[in-house]
């Protein structure tokens, strides 16, 4: 059996770790928003939303990052038989983890998407600086001009 006060702590534990899923799941959802803008930039060329999207994004895969390591741990305390014996919070965490599975699938396919479409374009853009052709590359520049005028060598102070 077991006391008030450590039932009291389960329950806090468990509400703590349902809330950090949420928050892990609200911010895979923000991520894959950010992707799926920045898709929208790749293919319109716009190179000042895909860096700000980039930018965004990093904040945001930072913030991933710093739940999961706290996620991490109070996972393996949620899985200690003697908190994980209510029937609807386990279906709660299971949804809000199969949420996640699901997210997280849902991210890398749209990363994978962007990838391959910055690739593409990254081509493109070679291709084009390779054709670039220069229309003076074979004039000479006005100002290298030699002038066929004698110019002064000697300069004759007087005082």
């Amino acid at each position: 059996m077991i006391s008030d006060e450590e039932l009291k702590e389960r329950v806090a534990l468990l509400k703590r770790f349902k809330l950090l899923l949420e928050q892990q799941r609200a911010k895979f959802q923000e991520y894959l928003t950010v992707l799926e803008k920045q898709q929208d930039s790749i293919t319109t060329e716009n190179p000042e939303k895909l860096i700000a999207h980039t930018e965004l994004e990093q904040q945001v895969v930072k913030s991933i990052a710093n739940l999961q390591k706290v996620i991490v741990p109070m996972s393996r305390m949620y899985k200690n038989p003697s908190l994980a014996d209510r029937a609807e919070d386990k279906e709660e965490i299971a949804k809000i983890q199969n949420d996640l599975n699901d997210l997280q699938s849902k991210v890398l396919e749209q990363n994978k998407i962007n990838r391959d479409l910055l690739r593409v374009h990254i081509t493109q853009i070679k291709t084009q600086i390779q054709n670039f052709k220069n229309p003076y590359r074979n004039n000479r520049s006005v100002y290298a001009q030699v002038h066929e005028q004698k110019i002064a060598t000697m300069v004759q102070v007087e005082a």
